[in-house]
């Protein structure tokens, strides 16, 4: 078993990424999915399209359809020679008529121009023109919003809602994605039960492994549940390699310590090997990564902060350059800090904020007053993470970086 070199230097965050981003297996393959089930996944090839949005020209206002030439300077009544809904198809306009429109029906051949239909008074079957249109004018043309053989999304775009309806726009039904990954999740430690099970004296609810599950369906990825490992060598080794068997990647949370009872990283140096092994981070600094009988391998902390923050901060953009994602990671803004804090130590921390207003009315951030990494219920009271660099004070007015939990959690 290779020494665990507890004097070694932590490893920064930004010199960590790079080589377990280099690190990462590839995985590639693609399914074709409903479009019930594609939000979130990642776009497997080039999608164009097929049709024009709209595919035909039609008014975007409720009015009267007509040559624009018939409306220039007229002040006498102009008949009135059909009427189109959205959905009908109208006939040839007549020269010198209008026609009834309403907001999306097509324009009938012959008509060039929409005229709003409070720029106009209705005489019987006619009306007055109150106001000249030009060609084009309240028309929406076809192609305008989408034209046919227009690359909608790259091979790599992660679908959002909105991607969904652009995609239904052009009548496709189905999506080619990136397979789903199948993620293995095991928890470790003697003390932790499900829900729904009576506590008994030294033990605690199992949450981890509901955060950790919900991120993952988020991202789209399968999720089979390993259980609660029990804190043992062997029996950890055994769980690990079942997994390794089943999945494209291992996600376990806690055991990755130096403690005498926290054995997932032994077990993993056992089947494999460890890339990467604690971070200048806090919360954080147990992460690991490796691989586990040539499987991509992930160990978070079981503080459930802890376990949170390096998932969001490490595993989601790793899953996601995993499937080539183009947009991996989460964009962050500068933000004045609403506080002061003294000098930190030598780890980056990602201290949890809420996002108010200042004085002057602009954004603002405040800090939880407790920041312990077992105050899992901090997450859903804070709107994201302020990054504090090593080494560093923050005084009121101070940018810092600052990671909205909207963005990484999605």
């Amino acid at each position: 078993m290779p020494p665990s070199h507890p004097g070694k230097p932590l490893t920064p965050i930004e010199a960590a990424i790079p080589p377990l981003l280099q690190s990462l297996p590839q995985m590639l393959e693609v399914e074709a999915v409903p479009m019930e089930q594609a939000l979130g996944r990642i776009v497997g090839s080039d999608v164009a399209a097929p049709i024009n949005v709209p595919p035909h020209a039609n008014s975007a206002m409720d009015g009267y359809a007509l040559r624009a030439a018939d409306s220039q300077g007229a002040r006498g009544l102009v008949q009135v020679s059909q009427r189109i809904a959205a959905g009908q198809v109208g006939e040839p306009l007549q020269a010198g008529t209008a026609a009834r429109i309403f907001t999306g029906a097509p324009l009938p051949p012959g008509a060039d121009a929409v005229v709003m239909q409070e720029n106009t008074r209705a005489e019987d079957e006619a009306i007055s023109i109150l106001q000249a249109v030009v060609p084009g004018e309240n028309v929406r043309a076809a192609g305008e919003d989408i034209v046919a053989g227009a690359k909608l999304f790259g091979e790599g775009r992660r679908l959002r809602p909105q991607d969904i309806g652009v995609l239904a726009s052009v009548g496709l039904t189905r999506v080619t994605v990136r397979r789903a990954l199948r993620v293995a999740l095991l928890v470790t430690g003697d003390e932790l039960v499900p829900p729904g099970t009576e506590l008994k004296l030294g033990q605690i609810y199992n949450s981890n492994n509901y955060t950790i599950a919900a991120l993952l369906r988020n991202l789209g990825a399968e999720v089979i549940e390993m259980g609660v490992v029990g804190d043992e060598f062997n029996t950890t080794q055994s769980v690990l390699k079942t997994a390794a068997e089943q999945v494209d990647v291992i996600i376990s949370t806690g055991g990755v310590s130096v403690g005498e009872e926290d054995h997932v990283k032994p077990a993993v140096e056992s089947l494999g090997g460890l890339d990467m092994w604690k971070l200048a981070i806090k919360p954080g600094k147990p992460f690991a990564s490796g691989k586990v009988c040539g499987k991509q391998f992930f160990g978070l902390p079981g503080n459930p902060v802890s376990a949170f923050v390096t998932f969001v901060l490490l595993v989601r953009p790793a899953l996601l350059s995993m499937q080539a994602c183009d947009r991996p990671f989460s964009d962050w803004i500068d933000v004045p800090a609403g506080f002061d804090r003294a000098q930190c130590g030598e780890r980056q921390e990602y201290i949890r904020v809420t996002l108010g207003r200042n004085a002057e009315d602009g954004l603002s951030l405040k800090p939880l007053d407790n920041q312990s990494s077992g105050v899992g219920a901090s997450l859903s009271v804070a709107d994201g993470l302020a990054i504090i660099p090593p080494h560093t004070a923050v005084a009121e007015g101070d940018k810092l970086r600052y990671l909205s939990f909207a963005e990484l959690t999605n």
